[in-house]
């Protein structure tokens, strides 16, 4: 092997070695990733979120994105939730109806 190929070949290390400390963030002359640039309207729920709310909520992707099986099983959670509360509050006033002397917002 001749000087020439020993060169190109300790600066090509040299390079991979920098890329990779740059993509990792780990030069020292910027911060690794920063907080994104709130662009987007916030993703929020109404006050009282209904079952029909979370099942059209939706999410942005960010530059490293998230777990969609994560979140989409958790919004599943939070929507069967909600239906099952929505549920029982709705069968709690029918009975309320129908105790005399009570109304529906007097039962807690």
């Amino acid at each position: 092997m001749n000087v020439f190929m020993v060169l190109v070949l300790v600066a090509a290390v040299v390079v991979v070695g920098l890329l990779a400390l740059a993509v990792t963030g780990r030069t020292g002359f910027a911060a690794p990733l920063s907080e994104p640039v709130r662009a987007l309207p916030p993703v929020l729920l109404p006050p009282a979120p209904e079952a029909g709310d979370v099942d059209a909520l939706r999410f942005s992707p960010g530059l490293r994105g998230y777990r969609m099986d994560q979140v989409d099983e958790v919004l599943e959670t939070l929507s069967g939730a909600l239906a099952e509360r929505d549920a029982e509050i709705a069968r709690l006033r029918r009975l309320a109806g129908r105790i005399p002397g009570k109304s529906a917002d007097d039962v807690v």
